[in-house]
């Protein structure tokens, strides 16, 4: 790609570092952590609106630590489904999909959604094109686009898109959740009065998107994992749902990482292979044309798997 279109394409559809980052409030551990992550999403991204060839773009993406490489990958589908959509005569998000970012198709399918927000499109035409079960990903990632960079209106304001599905709108508000993870920085006071915020009709999602946020974002010790769940009450087990999905796809990334193995531990009452393979359990036999998505019989699956997590836990004051 000529130096002349990238620089018109990160005009058009870029992320500054300071923009993306601007939600940081400080130097502390938590703040930093989450903000390494964010950079490493946008480097994922910047570095497609260079040089979109796979054989250019994966060793680039394969330079950036381990243990945010995900992002990275997140990033990279973000910016060639951003690609496909402006010059749809080539599929590059598929042959991503098909090579290096197959190992990270947790991730890549929550950069879909990102990159759909990004260029206000309505997500659910797309979603067909991609896999039958992780496509719903792609909802997570349309709403932790919207509740990171419109706080005010979809977190503050609580504002549902009118155009999705009833369905849509769960997963819509399990990628806020995980936007509240990020834009309080792992602070759990502050996380519990924003979810609470909510009516109680939206609560579990958000807290399943909590989940997902504090398994592979981290940012937060035992102890502030523990006080999460208890908060969290009846609704322990969307955190742990969410730390499993986060524990597959790790597995099959081959990042793992201390903060995602101690997330399970706590919120999923195991280690982090045991959840894993709870995920893989729950993917057999999926009804992929029931009435339901298959998704919501995965999520419904692991739901109860761990339905009974965190119920013998004193609640910490």
């Amino acid at each position: 790609m000529s130096l002349t279109i990238s620089k018109l394409l990160k005009a058009l559809i870029g992320v500054s570092p300071q923009q993306a980052t601007s939600f940081s409030e400080g130097n502390t551990p938590a703040w930093k952590q989450l903000e390494t992550a964010v950079l490493a999403a946008i480097e994922g991204y910047h570095a497609t609106l260079d040089d979109h060839r796979l054989e250019v773009l994966v060793p680039r993406l394969n330079t950036i630590d381990l243990e945010v490489r995900g992002y990275a990958y997140e990033g990279a589908a973000m910016g060639l489904t951003g690609l496909d959509c402006m010059m749809p005569w080539k599929n590059r998000l598929q042959e991503y999909l098909d090579g290096a970012g197959g190992a990270h198709t947790y991730m890549v399918h929550i950069g879909v959604g990102e990159a759909l927000a990004r260029l206000r499109r309505k997500p659910e035409p797309f979603l067909k094109r991609l896999d039958p079960v992780l496509r719903w990903l792609a909802m997570d990632g349309y709403g932790f686009h919207e509740g990171f960079f419109k706080q005010r209106r979809y977190i503050e304001g609580q504002t549902i898109p009118a155009h999705l599905s009833p369905y849509a709108r769960r997963i819509f508000d399990q990628g806020i959740g995980r936007a509240i993870w990020f834009l309080n920085g792992a602070n759990v006071d502050r996380i519990v009065d924003k979810i609470v915020a909510f009516p109680p009709a939206r609560q579990a999602d958000l807290w399943c998107g909590i989940g997902v946020g504090c398994a592979y974002g981290g940012g937060v010790e035992r102890a502030g994992i523990e006080r999460l769940q208890a908060a969290a009450g009846q609704y322990a087990p969307q955190l742990a749902l969410g730390a499993a999905v986060v524990a597959k796809g790790r597995q099959r990334a081959g990042n793992p990482t201390p903060h995602s193995d101690l997330a399970c531990e706590v919120l999923c009452g195991t280690s982090s292979e045991v959840a894993a393979h709870a995920v893989d359990v729950a993917f057999q036999n999926l009804p992929i044309d029931g009435p339901e998505p298959a998704y919501a019989v995965l999520q419904q699956r692991l739901f109860d798997r761990f339905a009974g997590v965190g119920r013998q836990k004193e609640v910490v004051q």
